[in-house]
């Protein structure tokens, strides 16, 4: 056993300031998520007037009492296209993972509460990330719909991101992955192909409205004059055209229903095999509040972040008389095996060669890899560049890109440039990725960004034999380094699917022992494919 021990001075003026620092952050995020759950409880008289449950009051009806749930990309698009404060971000739909009747499943629910549920090119890159961790994950998926479709004043956008969203829906089919759809209400056009190309679609009567035309387009387009129930109704859609296999009375019995057919999926909860006994860390998951530094260019040691996290506090490391800027070691979180890779600092080309190595040998052995990341980029310089950097890191990211265990991120404070890539952020498609609101993500830190593009003005002056602006020089100083301070937020991050949501620090040992729940499951599922899917006939 290797027992980390820490240093932190617990309650100290400096802890102090970095602990209220963090819970200002803290609720400033749970103030914006809040904004959309409060305005779509906003409608609740209007739902119970239709006789229909809240878009999240049918997710918790869904979910097994009492069991766990991992919100996903709960503020994707925050201050983008339509929203302006965060009570439309979300991309109209509520989704994460959690159980039904036992399954651990992927849960995603049209927020028909606002704006009809229609959807902003931000929400249709989000069902792609879902479907994306779905088809990985090998998670069944419970889709709850109620849906205007596309947001009309951005259709262009949402075109052809749709229609990827509806091949993944028959791949999954064709891989074994079951996927049931609950039609709450409106389902038009393209929306209707979302429960039509489910394996098992539920619709509830005097509600139901799936249909490729409205009455108002059938009359212009053909002068037939028709129902909305005689077009597209549950009862017809159950009894006469065949669509649906169910038909439910209201939104409780639709998704008692689809309850039902989880509960005959035969699809066992691998987990409940692990009976592994563990320790929880020696040190309060609620002291990383005081461990981060308040002020982003104060240094962090990670191995204070790492004692706190898993089980016992034992950390086993690699190489840890090579390089102190990359650390790598083993440990056990909730009894599972991982391998961690975090940050001091720079990535060091000898940095980049043990974190290398570190990749392989893990692979070697099939342990996930957990990511930390708190890292300025690569090193810059010229002994960094005459001691092989590109080289090195080229290899580094070359490992993380093709390594093919199971891979979960957490942005625990800085992750800059290149070495974004190298400590598997989202371009290097982890199976997860989660943030610290804390953090920051970019290309470089944003008063490097100002000074750089200082230099580089300030030179093509003197270049054109003129004298250096300094007024002109410190505006374009400062104003790129603000914008890009915007631009790197967790908040800007997270609205942009950088990652998959932002998280409570103290949350994060819980969060990972139930990732790596889901990772362990999925390596041990065998899918039962086919060539086409599940066809109606």
């Amino acid at each position: 056993m290797t027992i980390l021990q820490s240093e932190i001075a617990v309650g100290s003026e400096q802890y102090q300031q970095n602990q209220a620092a963090l819970l200002a952050q803290i609720e400033e995020i749970r103030a914006i998520q809040n904004k959309s759950v409060e305005k779509s409880y906003a409608a609740k008289a209007k739902f119970d007037k239709r006789g229909k449950i809240l878009p999240h009051e049918r997710v918790r009806l869904a979910l097994d009492a009492d069991s766990p749930f991992i919100e996903l990309c709960s503020l994707v698009g925050y201050n983008m296209h339509d929203d302006k404060d965060g009570s439309d971000a979300g991309g109209g739909i509520i989704s994460g993972i959690g159980f039904v009747n036992g399954v651990r499943c992927l849960i995603s629910a049209s927020n028909s509460a606002i704006k009809g549920g229609t959807v902003a090119p931000m929400g249709v890159h989000k069902t792609l990330r879902l479907q994306a961790i779905a088809m990985q994950q090998k998670l069944p998926m419970l889709t709850l719909t109620e849906s205007g479709g596309a947001n009309l004043n951005y259709a262009a956008e949402v075109f052809t991101a749709g229609g990827t969203t509806f091949a993944n829906q028959a791949r999954m089919s064709a891989a074994g992955i079951p996927q049931i759809s609950v039609v709450h209400g409106n389902a038009t056009a393209g929306g209707a192909y979302q429960p039509g190309l489910s394996d098992y679609v539920i619709t509830v009567r005097k509600q139901t409205e799936m249909l490729l035309a409205g009455p108002p387009l059938l009359l212009a387009a053909t002068g037939e004059v028709a129902t909305a129930e005689e077009l597209g109704g549950a009862e017809m859609h159950a009894q006469v055209a065949g669509t649906a296999e169910y038909l439910a009375e209201n939104d409780a019995d639709g998704i008692r229903i689809a309850r039902d057919i989880f509960k005959h999926l035969n699809w066992k909860e691998q987990t409940t095999t692990l009976k592994s006994a563990y320790q929880e860390p020696r040190y309060a998951i609620d002291e990383l509040l005081g461990i981060i530094p308040a002020d982003p260019k104060q240094p962090l040691n990670m191995k204070e972040v790492i004692a706190r996290l898993v089980d016992d506090s034992d950390f086993f490391e690699f190489k840890n008389e090579y390089d102190e800027h990359t650390v790598c070691g083993w440990s056990k979180i909730g009894g599972l095996n991982i391998g961690i890779i975090t940050n001091n600092g720079p990535i060091t080309p000898q940095g980049a060669a043990k974190a290398a190595q570190f990749i392989q040998l893990c692979e070697q052995t099939q342990r996930p890899l957990l990511f930390l990341h708190n890292t300025t980029g690569f090193m810059v310089g010229t002994d960094a560049e005459q001691n092989g950097i590109i080289k090195h890191g080229s290899k580094l990211i070359q490992a993380v890109a093709n390594s093919t265990v199971p891979k979960i991120s957490i942005v625990v404070h800085g992750s800059y440039g290149a070495g974004n890539y190298a400590m598997c952020g989202r371009p290097l498609a982890p199976d997860f990725i989660f943030a610290w609101p804390n953090s920051h993500v970019a290309v470089m830190g944003s008063a490097q960004a100002g000074k750089v593009l200082r230099i580089v003005a300030e030179a093509k002056q003197k270049a054109s034999g003129m004298e250096p602006n300094e007024q002109m020089l410190d505006f374009l100083e400062q104003s790129t380094a603000a914008k890009l301070e915007q631009q790197s937020t967790a908040l800007a991050n997270t609205a942009m699917l950088h990652d998959d949501g932002i998280i409570d620090p103290r949350d994060t040992r819980k969060l990972l022992i139930f990732l790596l729940q889901t990772v362990y499951e999925a390596q041990q599922r065998q899918l039962n494919s086919t060539r086409f899917g599940v066809p109606r006939f």
